[in-house]
């Protein structure tokens, strides 16, 4: 009988040969699949080889215990980098070291585990010694290997080394880890050694391969941390992707002043400019520059101090760039003069930095439009809105950091991620300030307006965060001294302490007292160029839901193409129309709701005219009155005797009609369309005010396109009734103007029914508009404005993907969508039909609007340019999909 084949868990790099390739990410991770490319490029990588995520998944799947053959195929692995390199794991002679890291498919920045300097131990320290001749490097990396090992691995607080590290240094009367002696080094391992000892029960494991095994096992089980799932949840990142886990051989920038280590952006990663953009620290490990222990130097200093392996490093980016065809995030190590690349991946960068990069490069001929397209994330152009400091205010600058994330953010002063979390639960602004970031800090940087911290760099945690996430961040703001357990910082005689408000200017790094008057941002012409070639490639429409002029505008702005959802109901409660609108509902009669609706009348029309001329030329989407009465009302006692007196009537005539509109189901009762069936004159007033907006500007040459939405239509006969009374309506106002106005009747499909016999109702419509917000809480049988308590436990616990009030239900909410409308384009084919709910601002949600056919969507106006670009993106992978169909056939 042959024997099973056991899978391959396990792929080698090194040697200028890899197993795997760049395009293995699934499998590899980023970081393998970067490794491996990288070593068939024939650039100088160290060997090693990288676990892969499926043995990651499978290892969690069995109870936390390796898959069959992984274990077998990690040592025969090790073997083949021990002959790669020359050296040997725990060898009394020529011993090798290896770095444990963890590789996600999607980079996800200091959210995992990496230990350094594995190998370690009495009998291989002796042999490195004798072997460097360089006592002081040797310890350094032994206590390094201890602190992480203790922290990362058996889960102890890192402060503990830390303190004694501190005490160290103070105790000698230095600021720098490198001002340490070997003697000093030698002294602090032991007083290491005891912490771990007390901290575990255990004294430091001295056996090679038990430190490996025990690390592989820390980084598989970092993939569900704390700060990794938040990070991925965040992000959007699927949990069952799994971890790979990257073994590979040691090489040290610590080794003295011809050394050093290193991380680099192939082009700017805030503005997108074409320039190296990296930092370096000379005598030291790859740690220091990434967690902020040490405020690196700017890359010209390796050019000062190492000239030829700058020169080479100079040479590889570019050739890294021009073969991945994007901007790369790469980390390197310069030993004794030589260097080695550690890592190459797509790197993280702004909104703004985007769009430049991927526009030079369509200029360089580097990608093609379509590229450039699919490329831009659609939520990052949510980034260049932010707003930034006004120009034109006064402000006291008073200290300067590092601009590390554009932009400009305003907030009280918090010290600790879980304040900063706290405060955004209860809608409160806050600026995280800390010495530096850590990944556990993931949640309160999500939570807070900006960060700024005293120390780390451009690369450091807080910058690549920040930057991902769109946030203001000011780093390596030296001049401010932080006491966290008093929670104030002082920058020279000013005091700031927790509560004071300060604003951050990301943009220059400048740290300014008090609270600056923030302006909306101006985009730039890179912004045009990139949104003509999206509308270039999308066949969907895109709208706005605007209830304003101004709010028109600003969509328009935006490259709106007209208006999808104008909510009337909107424009009732301003301070001057909320009395008329009460007035109408206190009513007894018919003549007496006329009365107050003919007070109303004018101020609509006014409205209507300012959103018209704003959209001059394109389809305006007016709803008719949605919410039911009772919102119209105050309801505490002393609201209503306020009312009462304002309108002279009696507040016990006002709490009884106040009662006798109350509903047990307000959201499934007396609204919409049925409002305009029991109170006709409501949506009388309504229709004759838009139709008189229409005739008014026709006659002044203004082309309008009004476009008439009855709401929450369940039956074909409700809008039948609907449709008779808005032409009659609009007929009786066109004769009085003597003008012809085109316009049409439409209605929306926010009800399982209407969806159901959508081929009914589309013979009594024009246009049919899927409110997806109520027909997702219909469709669910959830109240939105109270799923809110258990809908984020629903989507933590895996019962639902995602919340399906920010992202469509595809196969329930979404199915009757669809069913809509192959049921109605079997009456009129031409039927036109768009989506007006918030889905219309989520790109999955659009994408989806897009694969069923719809003609437009509708968003709020600051979401239109992201729209656009999912449209774009739909279109773009829908062609893709079928140009492979063809290719396969």
């Amino acid at each position: 009988m042959a024997k099973k084949a056991v899978k391959k868990y396990v792929y080698f790099f090194g040697s200028g040969k890899a197993d795997g390739r760049g395009d293995m990410k699934d499998l590899l991770g980023g970081k393998g699949a970067g490794l491996a490319e990288m070593t068939n490029l024939k650039i100088p990588v160290p060997a090693g080889f990288t676990i892969t995520t499926e043995a990651c998944n499978e290892y969690f799947k069995a109870g936390k215990k390796y898959p069959p053959g992984m274990l077998e195929q990690v040592l025969a692995n090790l073997k083949k980098v021990e002959k790669a390199m020359g050296m040997k794991l725990g060898d009394p002679v020529n011993p090798l070291l290896v770095s444990v890291r963890s590789g996600a498919k999607f980079s996800m920045p200091g959210m995992m585990d990496t230990v350094l300097n594995l190998g370690l131990n009495e009998t291989t320290i002796n042999a490195l010694i004798k072997k460097t001749g360089n006592e002081r490097f040797v310890y350094d990396a032994y206590r390094r290997l201890i602190t992480m090992f203790g922290s990362i691995v058996m889960g102890m607080d890192r402060q503990r080394f830390e303190k004694v590290l501190e005490e160290m240094k103070g105790k000698k009367g230095v600021r720098l880890d490198t001002e340490l002696s070997a003697n000093d080094l030698k002294e602090l391992v032991e007083e290491f050694k005891i912490i771990y000892r007390r901290g575990t029960g255990e004294d430091f494991p001295t056996d090679p391969l038990e430190q490996l095994k025990k690390t592989i096992n820390a980084v598989f089980g970092s993939w569900f941390g704390d700060r990794a799932v938040k990070y991925r949840k965040l992000n959007d990142i699927p949990d069952n992707l799994g971890t790979a886990c990257n073994i590979q051989s040691m090489v040290f920038g610590n080794l003295g002043d011809n050394s050093g280590t290193g991380v680099g952006f192939t082009r700017d990663p805030s503005t997108g400019r074409k320039s190296f953009f990296a930092e370096c620290l000379i005598n030291a490990q790859g740690e220091d520059v990434v967690a902020g222990i040490r405020t690196p130097l700017r890359i010209e200093e390796l050019k000062k101090r190492l000239p030829k392996a700058y020169k080479e490093l100079d040479t590889i980016y570019k050739k890294l760039e021009k073969h991945y065809k994007d901007m790369l995030d790469i980390e390197f190590t310069v030993q004794e003069g030589k260097l080695y690349m550690l890592q190459t991946r797509v790197g993280k960068r702004t909104a703004a930095a985007s769009l430049k990069i991927a526009i030079d490069m369509v200029k360089e001929k580097l990608i093609d439009k379509k590229t450039a397209i699919l490329r831009i994330d659609p939520q990052q152009l949510d980034q260049l809105l932010h707003p930034t400091i006004d120009p034109e205010a006064q402000i006291k600058v008073i200290a300067k950091g590092l601009p590390a994330s554009p932009g400009a953010a305003v907030g009280k002063v918090v010290f600790t991620a879980e304040d900063a979390e706290n405060a955004a639960e209860k809608a409160g602004k806050v600026i995280l300030v800390r010495t530096e970031t850590s990944p556990e800090d993931i949640g309160g940087m999500h939570a807070a307006q900006g960060i700024l911290t005293a120390r780390g760099g451009m690369t450091s945690h807080a910058a690549v965060v920040a930057r991902g996430m769109g946030k203001c961040c000011v780093a390596g703001c030296g001049a401010i001294n932080i006491n966290e357990v008093q929670k104030y910082f002082t920058v020279n005689d000013l005091v700031i302490k927790e509560g004071d408000y300060i604003t951050l200017d990301g943009t220059t790094g400048e740290v300014i007292l008090g609270e600056a008057p923030l302006v909306t941002p101006k985009l730039t012409s890179d912004f045009g160029i990139f949104m003509n070639w999206v509308d270039g490639f999308r066949k969907i429409g895109v709208r706005a839901n605007a209830d304003t002029t101004h709010d028109s505008e600003v969509a328009r702005n935006f490259g709106a193409e007209g208006i999808g959802l104008c909510r009337t109901e909107h424009m009732f409660f301003e301070p001057e129309r909320i009395s008329a609108v009460r007035e109408m509902i206190l009513a007894d009669d018919t003549d007496g709701r006329k009365k107050a609706l003919a007070k109303l009348l004018p101020m609509q029309k006014s409205d209507f005219i300012g959103i018209f001329k704003a959209m001059k030329g394109l389809p305006v989407t007016i709803r008719l009155l949605d919410p039911p009465l009772h919102e119209f009302l105050p309801h505490t006692d002393e609201e209503l005797r306020a009312l009462a007196a304002s309108m002279e009537v009696p507040v016990e005539k006002l709490r009884a009609r106040n009662k006798s509109l109350q509903e047990s189901n307000p959201m499934l009762g007396h609204r919409g369309c049925r409002l305009g069936i029991t109170y006709p004159e409501i949506y009388e007033m309504q229709v004759k005010a838009i139709i008189e907006a229409a005739c008014e500007l026709s006659k002044q040459k203004v082309k309008v396109i009004p476009e008439i939405m009855i709401p929450l239509i369940g039956h074909v006969n409700e809008l039948k009734m609907m449709r008779e009374l808005t032409v009659n309506v609009a007929e009786g106002v066109q004769k009085e103007y003597k003008t012809k106005v085109s316009y049409t009747v439409g209605t929306m499909i926010e009800l399982p029914r209407a969806a159901i016999t959508a081929d009914e109702i589309a013979t009594q419509a024009d246009f049919f508009s899927f409110g997806t917000n109520d027909l997702t809480q219909t469709n669910f049988g959830l109240s939105r404005d109270d799923a809110g308590r258990f809908l984020p436990y629903y989507v933590e616990k895996g019962i639902l993907e995602d919340d399906p009030f920010i992202t469509l239900d595809q196969s329930g909410t979404g199915l009757l969508m669809k069913l809509a409308v192959e049921k109605a384009r079997k009456v009129k084919k031409n039927l036109k039909m768009g989506i007006c709910g918030e889905h219309g601002g989520d790109p999955k949600s659009v994408e989806f609007c897009h694969q069923i056919g719809l003609n437009y969507v509708s968003c709020s106006p600051y979401r239109v340019p992201l729209a656009r670009l999912a449209a774009a993106q739909a279109a773009l992978k829908e062609k893709t999909k079928k140009d492979f169909s063809k290719s396969t056939v």
